[in-house]
């Protein structure tokens, strides 16, 4: 599959049906067996790319793993790999749908791009799990990465990259940041930590370039000054010193079915989706 714009429309069709598999109630303790068919469905995709490993963890006695597929480790083994995760489990009662089998999705559709074409890093593709319990799974990953001395070019968090608005005042904000960005909820964020910055930069140029409307937000306080910056799989990674930077619509800042019931493939915006992820295959090829 290459890169190119007449991509656009498989590209459209596998994420949708990816998500078709995903969108359902998958909390991994009240709703067990919808959790365990996407966790499966997420280790089916990937190990058509490779050999997919399983990071175990404890939490309330119960057995957890975190998906993790490498690409490309052999001929680059002399660089850090590039770090893309997205959690799989929701909150209970909602199917989830752009929070976040719209990361997962997007993740599946970068490891199949990435095993045909690759990057100049080696790339790392992992599916977090107990995201809503508190960044559990990415908490005991960032701890194994740190514990083993292991590097990173840079970690990305996907976090709902599905929904767009392009209304007047659709878009809210934490008073401090209103007056500096669009009340339009038509864009996509990439909030990075200040070792980050010049990452930000690169992607944010790249998928503007292409057509994706980006904000930028750096956060040098690592989400202590506006918390909410660190609602998602980056902080951990934040807090164990490496580059990290989340892209998402902005979660409940923008989307009305966050957390709910009504959080459905029928809300999403997949061409949205698709540009997202689009523009973000692009961007990364420029990463240096």
């Amino acid at each position: 599959m290459s890169d190119k714009p007449k991509d656009m429309a498989t590209l459209r069709h596998n994420l949708q049906q990816h998500l078709t598999q995903i969108v359902r109630e998958r909390d991994p303790y009240l709703a067990s067996g919808g959790h365990f068919l996407v966790r499966e469905y997420i280790r089916k995709s990937l190990v058509q790319w490779g050999d997919v490993e399983t990071h175990e963890f404890e939490h309330q006695g119960k057995t957890h793993q975190n998906l993790i597929l490498n690409l490309n480790t052999d001929s680059n083994s002399n660089l850090p790999p590039i770090l893309i995760g997205a959690h799989y489990d929701a909150v209970p009662g909602t199917p989830g749908a752009d929070d976040n089998a719209t990361g997962v999705a997007a993740l599946l559709e970068l490891a199949a791009v990435f095993a045909a074409s690759p990057l100049k890093y080696p790339v790392r593709l992992v599916a977090f799990d107990l995201e809503e319990y508190g960044l559990i799974g990415s908490t005991f990953y960032a701890q194994h990465l740190k514990e083993n001395r292991q590097k990173l070019k840079l970690m990305l968090s996907l976090e709902m990259l599905g929904y767009c608005d392009n209304t007047p005042n659709s878009q809210t904000y934490p008073n401090v940041l209103k007056p500096f960005y669009s009340d339009r909820g038509n864009f996509i964020a990439l909030v990075g930590n200040l070792s980050s910055l010049g990452d930000l930069i690169s992607l944010s140029r790249q998928m503007k370039k292409h057509g994706m409307p980006c904000e930028v937000l750096l956060d040098p306080s690592n989400g202590r000054l506006v918390p909410i910056t660190g609602f998602s799989d980056h902080r951990p990674f934040w807090e164990q010193k490496y580059r990290a930077i989340m892209v998402t619509d902005t979660a409940m800042l923008r989307n009305p079915h966050y957390h709910k019931s009504s959080d459905t493939i029928e809300t999403l915006d997949l061409d949205f989706l698709t540009k997202v992820c689009q523009s973000l295959i692009i961007a990364l090829r420029g990463i240096k």
